[in-house]
């Protein structure tokens, strides 16, 4: 089969690469991709949300199959267009990926099947949500952009000015566009947070492996919120235990919800978890792989992921193996200083070949790189995931982090304790 998949990150790198070991797969494009990832596809300059540049190319390049990554194009309805053209593709429709592009839309549907998530309330205007937490008196409270926002649009207020604040940036001076029009206003909750990435497809739901995201930019959960520094798999705060009471209260229930609303998931359905006091919460759902979860969770797949994603598909993915390796993988986040805020991109990459370590030991995900005059440069915030697996935590960590000392650019930053508290939790 020769294949698409949309998007140019380190979670679309991570899919490109599964996706060649696959015996099904002849040839794989990725558009836009990015200077890594061009050594493993074809690259082809059409951004991810060009909807109908997307669906011309799969058809002049005779595409048998479109993976669609990012949240974007599958919100503006990517996967809904390449149907039309009748070209099948693994990804929610427009109204299954309302999951994640509508903050709304996701906490009412969870409130109408009796989903566990945080208490909340809904508001188009900053003063009525600004009496409504004023009235509560809880603080920290949470505040979230209804629309996609890059992962940006959640803001944790510990005070009634830093909510006013909050609101005063999202409703009024739009710093996130049109997504923060209408704010959900929620309860904060605490617990250790936990990824599952399930795969599904209509009816049926696998979960994958879970994992453990590092947000915060600077060692000790320090510093603005990022996209993600790093990640690490199994997370050990998802036991058995956990696993059976999500699946029971919420991975089923989710499944069963979105179908009888008429708009059944099939793709990857992100689950955003904090297993609080009172057992697990919905913190968020995501229409699509995480990044940089993926990172750490596809190269734990031992199962053949072109299979599973076309039984996604086509509706069998009960027939479907869906099998992970015991091991554990750890995910480090090489990142452009000053990021998440202000970076400067194009900085010479040095330490890889053909945008890999020589000698192996780690796979390099390439996130924001570039090739320019035959050389690899800087190209975002994030810039490349280097990722390791072992028999356990500890050791793929100790690899992850050496490898990493094999790569330099000007400005690199990245996190010393990346797994820290994963591997706190393990004693």
């Amino acid at each position: 089969m020769k294949l698409l998949v949309v998007g140019g990150g380190g979670r679309e790198h991570a899919i490109v690469r599964k996706l060649k070991e696959s015996e099904l797969c002849t040839e794989i494009l990725c558009a836009p991709g990015n200077g890594g990832i061009a050594a493993d596809a074809r690259c082809v300059p059409v951004a991810a949300t060009d909807i109908e540049g997307q669906v011309e190319l799969a058809k002049r390049e005779q595409v048998d199959y479109v993976v669609v990554a990012p949240d974007d194009p599958l919100a503006l309805g990517l996967v809904d267009k390449l149907a039309q053209a009748g070209i099948p593709a693994f990804g929610p429709n427009a109204a299954a990926a309302r999951i994640e592009a509508s903050k709304v839309f996701s906490k009412d549907l969870m409130k109408k099947y009796g989903i566990p998530t945080a208490d909340y309330a809904v508001f188009d205007e900053p003063a009525k949500a600004l009496e409504y937490i004023r009235e509560k008196g809880k603080y920290p409270v949470v505040i979230k952009a209804d629309g996609l926002a890059l992962g940006k649009g959640v803001l944790i207020c510990d005070s009634e000015a830093a909510a006013r604040q909050a609101l005063h940036q999202m409703m009024e001076e739009k710093v996130f566009g049109a997504s923060g029009s209408r704010v959900v206003v929620e309860e904060f909750l605490t617990g250790p947070e936990v990824s599952v990435l399930a795969f599904a497809d209509g009816r049926t739901l696998k979960p994958m492996v879970s994992s453990m995201d590092h947000k915060r930019a600077l060692d000790g959960d320090k510093g603005l919120n990022t996209g993600g520094m790093g990640t690490v798999a199994p997370n050990p705060y998802y036991t058995p235990e956990v696993a059976a009471q999500c699946e029971k209260t919420i991975f089923a229930p989710t499944m069963a919800a979105m179908a009888a609303e008429g708009c059944p998931f099939k793709g990857c359905l992100y689950f955003g978890l904090m297993i609080t006091p009172a057992g697990p919460r919905v913190i968020e759902y995501n229409c699509r792989f995480g990044d940089p979860e993926t990172q750490v969770v596809l190269p734990l797949l031992k199962s053949d992921l072109l299979k599973i994603m076309l039984a996604c598909t086509n509706g069998t993915l009960a027939d479907t193996p869906v099998e992970f390796s015991s091991e554990s993988a750890a995910c480090v986040i090489l990142a452009s200083g000053g990021y998440p805020e202000h970076y400067e991109k194009g900085k010479e990459i040095s330490g890889l070949v053909n945008g890999q370590l020589p000698g192996g030991g780690a796979v390099v995900y390439h996130a924001g790189t570039a090739l320019k005059d035959g050389k690899l440069v800087t190209a975002g915030g994030r810039v490349l995931g280097v990722t390791a697996t072992a028999p356990d935590l500890a050791a793929a960590l100790k690899k992850a982090y050496a490898a990493a000392d094999n790569i330099t650019f000007e400005g690199l930053h990245r996190r010393g304790d990346i797994g820290r508290r994963a591997l706190e939790a393990l004693r």
